[in-house]
């Protein structure tokens, strides 16, 4: 099985808009993912920490596949996270993900519990062995307090071969060399950290599972290119005026943020779901300090 294109690009984690009711904005999720396909952008991956999808119900997740698949077509893939409280919850969402026309799946370690790799193994291979998609295995320990080290990645992908890519957010750019050293080509590997994103490319990265490109898609696509045809030098400038915005998905809120930017530049609502709630008081001033500053300063690209 050769490993699908779409891995390579920019990919957003789409945030979930809420109307005011706090039920999900099916018109404006349609509409957004289409402004990110126009930017640029390779897929969507919705249903991902920044889709807070631990706060989505299972029916609500299954509706939001069906809503991006619809609007998509045959323009980009959609790409599910998939991540649950049980396995076997994870293994339901995977299979229907599929049959709601997923072109591939980002699997997670189960929510709040954290183990050992016999348990956390078991985990992952059982969303593996529920779909012929192609899969994007996400490994982030800060978040998920489950890492998936480079040998058990590499043991993973060969006795799995829809295991097609890594999403790399260990905040230790030295895994992408190992991942490659172990492995070669036979994985993606993909960035999952805004702010290590040029790093990541000089690394070997040939896609962005990216966050601040949804409120900053033209700018976002174009660092990445840049850094992939020319390597830092080429991205440097670009990347020292994004990197205050990026930095915003690396911190606890960073939906807050990042939807404070969607809403700042008029490509979404800054509403969240509990128990999360919209930064207030000095912390609010800090983020769009931040943000006002790089509206001010943007460069024409």
């Amino acid at each position: 099985m050769s490993n699908a294109s779409f891995w390579r690009g920019v990919v957003p984690a789409i945030t979930t808009p809420f109307a005011a009711d706090g039920s999900v904005d099916h018109a404006f999720l349609a509409r957004h993912a289409n402004q990110l396909i126009d930017a640029g952008c390779t897929g969507i991956v919705p249903l991902g920490s920044l889709g807070e999808g631990a706060t989505l119900s299972f029916e609500e997740k299954l509706a939001i596949i069906e809503t991006l698949v619809a609007a998509l077509g045959d323009r980009a893939p959609v790409i599910p996270g998939i991540a649950a409280l049980s396995t076997a919850e994870a293994v339901r969402l995977a299979q229907a993900a599929e049959r709601l026309g997923a072109r591939g799946l980002m699997a997670l370690p189960p929510y709040v519990y954290s183990t050992d790799w016999r348990e956390m193994g078991a985990h992952m291979r059982a969303i593996l062995e529920a779909t012929d998609l192609p899969v994007l295995l996400y490994n982030n320990p800060v978040a998920y307090k489950t890492d998936f080290v480079p040998e058990r990645i590499a043991e993973l992908a060969a006795a799995y071969p829809n295991l097609q890519a890594v999403k790399e957010s260990s905040c230790d750019i030295r895994r992408f060399a190992a991942i490659k050293a172990l492995l070669g080509d036979r994985l993606e590997l993909m960035v999952g950290m805004d702010d290590a994103i040029v790093e990541g490319v000089s690394m070997g990265a040939v896609g962005w599972i990216a966050g601040v490109v949804n409120a900053f898609p033209a700018e976002s696509v174009r660092v990445f290119e840049q850094a992939r045809a020319g390597g830092a030098p080429a991205a440097m400038a670009l990347y020292a005026w994004l990197l205050p915005l990026l930095r915003m998905d690396t911190v606890p809120k960073f939906v807050q943020l990042i939807k404070l930017q969607q809403q700042r530049v008029g490509m979404g609502d800054e509403r969240v779901r509990a128990p999360r709630m919209v930064v207030e008081g000095a912390e609010r001033a800090e983020a769009l300090a931040v943000i006002e500053h790089a509206l001010a300063t943007r460069p024409k690209l």
